[in-house]
């Protein structure tokens, strides 16, 4: 295969050119040896490449070419043989630079006895979130990738399909600045494909950092900026998709329906200028992928049930960074601030109390959830009411009753 230098003008044209650089590689290459230390397999040769802030970055090649072991140097889970790599300005082994980072590899690898919730508990642990935290992001992903009716059941009991939404959900717990997609769309149906890729686009337009790795080139060709062409552990192409794709000895021309009568004048014009070549009047049809969805939006309207993954929700507010990403305790407390009472009814005139004081307040910020006996009477609260409120208290947080 003849190489195709990459166009040296093509970080000029770049809309993101003048945004920080996320992600530089600068001759970096890797060697797998044998156990005698003999050389096996040259990897990566020689790659240069820059990522920066807020794009979408495409690996692209065939089986072999590289793509995922560049992938795990960059997230320092194997060393370079040579060159140098920087992530954020640091090593890829720094581990404040870590918490900065959202993986989702090629393989699911989850504990398969925990649940959804549980899964997303135990990674954003990791990250050291709190615990309301936690609860917020978990109900937001679990909406999100369209696994909230599954949350029950285990991991290991899901298809490859559901265990790829998981793993998406749990590589945005610690809503990370540069996210590393390994494949994300393999195993899924045509809708977690759609959202996933606009989940990459949210993802973008926040000024995060996406670099895709994948085989599907419709997938990359919908949501990536720039992408890198790898044959042999080089790069053989490089460059923006208009500059990669254009081809700029064909013009193609869309209209409206025109008559017959003015359909033979065009094409009369244009024959008497076009000496050589086809042309060729056709109906402009849409992708597969649009129709599938057109479908299945269709059955959804029509009240059809599955008993398999949904459709997610638009994406988490706190990925968006929306105002309504409000930590669960505050929608907590939205939920069961009662109203004040009547004067006449709870006190003497003239001295209206409110439903819930300073003290219990405190004690419903709390994130555990607390039995009758412990949690603070509510000032003239009736029995039954308190129960209804420790009750949908400990469904919000998601706590046992």
């Amino acid at each position: 295969m003849t190489a195709v230098e990459p166009n040296p003008q093509s970080a000029i044209r770049n809309p993101q050119s003048d945004a920080e650089v996320v992600v530089s590689v600068r001759g970096l290459t890797k060697v797998f040896k044998d156990f005698w230390h003999r050389p096996k397999a040259r990897a990566v040769d020689d790659v240069d490449f820059e990522v920066r802030r807020g794009e979408v970055f495409g690996l692209l090649g065939p089986n072999g070419s590289g793509k995922s072991t560049t992938v795990k140097l960059l997230l320092g889970l194997l060393y370079p043989t040579k060159g140098h790599i920087e992530v954020f300005g640091h090593s890829p082994r720094h581990v404040q630079t870590k918490s900065r980072i959202g993986y989702l590899p090629e393989e699911s690898y989850l504990y398969r006895y925990l649940n959804s919730r549980e899964t997303l508990d135990f990674f954003g642990n990791l990250f050291q979130l709190d615990k309301g935290d936690r609860n917020n992001r978990a109900e937001q992903l679990l909406e999100m990738v369209g696994l909230s009716q599954t949350r029950t059941r285990a991991v290991g009991e899901f298809s490859k399909g559901m265990q790829r939404r998981i793993g998406l959900a749990q590589a945005l717990i610690n809503d990370p600045d540069l996210v590393i997609l390994d494949e994300p769309t393999s195993g899924l149906d045509p809708i977690g494909c759609r959202e996933i890729k606009d989940l990459i686009r949210a993802l973008a337009r926040r000024g995060k950092t996406v670099i895709l790795s994948s085989h599907l080139l419709s997938d990359v060709e919908d949501v990536c900026d720039r992408v890198v062409i790898y044959y042999g552990g080089k790069v053989q192409a490089m460059g923006t998709l208009k500059e990669l794709l254009a081809k700029p000895d064909t013009l193609r021309i869309t209209t409206p329906v025109l008559s017959r009568e003015t359909m033979e004048r065009v094409l009369e014009i244009i024959r008497k200028d076009v000496s050589t070549g086809e042309v060729r009047v056709d109906n402009p049809t849409q992708n597969l992928e649009s129709y599938f969805l057109e479908v299945v939006e269709k059955a959804k309207q029509a009240a059809q049930q599955t008993s398999g993954a949904q459709s997610g929700a638009r994406v988490a507010a706190y990925l968006r960074g929306d105002a309504e990403a409000k930590p669960a305790t505050e929608k907590v407390l939205e939920k069961l601030t009662l109203p004040q009472a009547a004067p006449a009814a709870v006190a003497p005139a003239g001295e209206a109390k409110p439903a819930v004081n300073e003290k219990k307040l405190e004690a419903l910020t709390k994130a555990e959830p607390v039995t009758p006996s412990a949690q603070p009477a509510l000032t003239e609260t009736k029995p039954e009411d308190l129960a209804k409120a420790n009750e949908k208290l400990s469904s919000l947080l998601g706590k046992p009753k």
